[in-house]
Protein backbone atom coordinates (compact mmCIF):
# COMPACT_ATOMS: atom_id res chain seq x y z
CA UNK A 1 0.00 0.00 0.00
CA UNK A 2 1.51 3.71 -0.64
CA UNK A 3 2.62 5.51 2.25
CA UNK A 4 0.84 9.22 2.76
CA UNK A 5 -1.99 8.77 0.08
CA UNK A 6 -4.88 8.78 2.98
CA UNK A 7 -5.83 11.37 5.08
CA UNK A 8 -5.47 11.46 8.42
CA UNK A 9 -8.08 14.05 9.70
CA UNK A 10 -11.88 12.06 10.02
CA UNK A 11 -14.58 13.38 11.83
CA UNK A 12 -18.10 12.15 12.28
CA UNK A 13 -20.69 13.47 9.27
CA UNK A 14 -24.49 12.73 8.45
CA UNK A 15 -25.36 11.56 5.40
CA UNK A 16 -28.94 12.19 4.12
CA UNK A 17 -30.64 10.43 1.36
CA UNK A 18 -32.79 13.08 0.39
CA UNK A 19 -35.19 11.02 -1.69
CA UNK A 20 -36.64 9.28 1.39
CA UNK A 21 -35.41 11.43 3.93
CA UNK A 22 -32.86 8.54 5.65
CA UNK A 23 -30.17 10.13 7.91
CA UNK A 24 -26.95 7.81 8.49
CA UNK A 25 -23.89 9.01 10.28
CA UNK A 26 -20.34 7.85 9.47
CA UNK A 27 -16.78 8.75 9.33
CA UNK A 28 -15.49 11.31 6.71
CA UNK A 29 -13.29 13.76 4.99
CA UNK A 30 -16.31 14.86 2.74
CA UNK A 31 -16.38 18.25 2.09
CA UNK A 32 -19.90 20.23 3.70
CA UNK A 33 -21.39 23.50 3.74
CA UNK A 34 -24.84 22.76 6.15
CA UNK A 35 -25.41 20.88 9.13
CA UNK A 36 -27.78 18.72 10.54
CA UNK A 37 -29.27 17.77 14.20
CA UNK A 38 -29.84 14.38 14.89
CA UNK A 39 -30.59 12.91 18.15
CA UNK A 40 -29.26 16.53 19.69
CA UNK A 41 -26.31 16.35 18.00
CA UNK A 42 -24.94 18.74 15.17
CA UNK A 43 -23.45 17.21 12.21
CA UNK A 44 -21.84 18.35 9.31
CA UNK A 45 -24.46 17.63 6.13
CA UNK A 46 -23.70 15.65 2.83
CA UNK A 47 -26.91 15.56 1.15
CA UNK A 48 -27.08 12.47 -1.53
CA UNK A 49 -29.37 11.59 -4.26
CA UNK A 50 -29.22 8.27 -3.39
CA UNK A 51 -28.55 5.30 -1.25
CA UNK A 52 -28.84 1.64 -0.55
CA UNK A 53 -32.03 2.26 1.13
CA UNK A 54 -33.53 4.15 -1.93
CA UNK A 55 -31.47 1.94 -4.49
CA UNK A 56 -33.77 -0.15 -6.67
CA UNK A 57 -31.08 -2.53 -6.20
CA UNK A 58 -30.73 -3.11 -2.84
CA UNK A 59 -35.11 -2.51 -1.92
CA UNK A 60 -36.14 -4.73 -4.46
CA UNK A 61 -38.82 -2.08 -6.12
CA UNK A 62 -37.86 -0.41 -9.78
CA UNK A 63 -37.34 3.22 -9.58
CA UNK A 64 -36.29 5.08 -12.36
CA UNK A 65 -34.16 8.42 -10.75
CA UNK A 66 -33.46 10.51 -13.46
CA UNK A 67 -33.20 14.12 -11.84
CA UNK A 68 -31.97 16.09 -14.46
CA UNK A 69 -33.14 14.34 -18.03
CA UNK A 70 -30.14 12.90 -18.20
CA UNK A 71 -31.22 9.24 -19.69
CA UNK A 72 -33.41 12.20 -22.35
CA UNK A 73 -30.34 13.94 -23.10
CA UNK A 74 -28.32 10.96 -23.74
CA UNK A 75 -30.81 9.74 -26.38
CA UNK A 76 -31.19 12.50 -27.81
CA UNK A 77 -27.33 13.36 -28.34
CA UNK A 78 -26.87 9.90 -30.05
CA UNK A 79 -29.87 8.73 -31.58
CA UNK A 80 -28.67 9.58 -35.17
CA UNK A 81 -25.75 7.86 -34.38
CA UNK A 82 -27.84 4.61 -33.29
CA UNK A 83 -30.02 5.02 -36.35
CA UNK A 84 -27.15 4.73 -39.02
CA UNK A 85 -25.94 2.09 -37.15
CA UNK A 86 -29.41 0.19 -37.20
CA UNK A 87 -29.52 0.93 -41.60
CA UNK A 88 -26.21 -0.53 -42.49
CA UNK A 89 -26.80 -3.84 -40.84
Amino acid sequence: MKKDIHPERYRLVAFKDMSNDNVFITKSTANTKETIEVDGVEYPLYKLEISNTSHPFYTGKIKLVDTAGRVDKFRNRYQKHLDQRNQSK
